[in-house]
């Protein structure tokens, strides 16, 4: 049914253990694994153009950093269950549309995230990147609490 599983992380410990239980759904069903991040965009407030490189190189060789540390775990879980693994990242500032293109980027036919259980005002204030997953992506969602 599924062979492509986009698992999106954000390196947070609720992601971290999503991680695991989908990457296990993946072993059942013998499907290979995207393991995915988003990296934020660069933003600009300073005006002198020294300053300005010296914090864009810092920021990105940041993002990166954390990036690959997040990838690097999703990739050893994978490992540990025998699970064929690739990872991707994209930079935007709007994690779910970097999650929807990423798995059209990867022909991938399921994502599967966390939900992270944001409630009342938190919830309103800060939205859900898996409820904008949900309401935009064409791609069945597999959302694991």
């Amino acid at each position: 049914m599924f062979k492509h599983i986009l698992v999106p992380t954000d390196g947070s410990e609720i992601s971290k253990r999503v991680v695991r239980d989908c990457i296990k759904f993946a072993k059942e069903i013998n499907a290979e694994v995207i393991g995915f991040t988003a990296m934020p965009e660069y933003s600009v407030y300073a005006y002198e153009a020294e300053v300005l490189l010296d914090a864009m190189e810092q920021f990105t060789n940041q993002c990166i950093a954390n990036a690959t540390r997040n990838l690097d775990d999703i990739k050893a879980v994978a490992k540990e269950f025998g699970v064929k693994c690739e990872t991707y990242y994209l930079t935007s500032d709007f994690p779910y549309a970097a999650i929807i293109q990423a798995a059209q980027d990867k022909n991938c036919d399921l994502i599967a995230m966390a939900a992270h259980g944001r409630k009342g005002i938190k919830g309103i204030l800060l939205g859900s990147e898996t409820q904008k997953v949900l309401t935009h992506c064409q791609i069945p969602v597999l959302v694991f609490r």
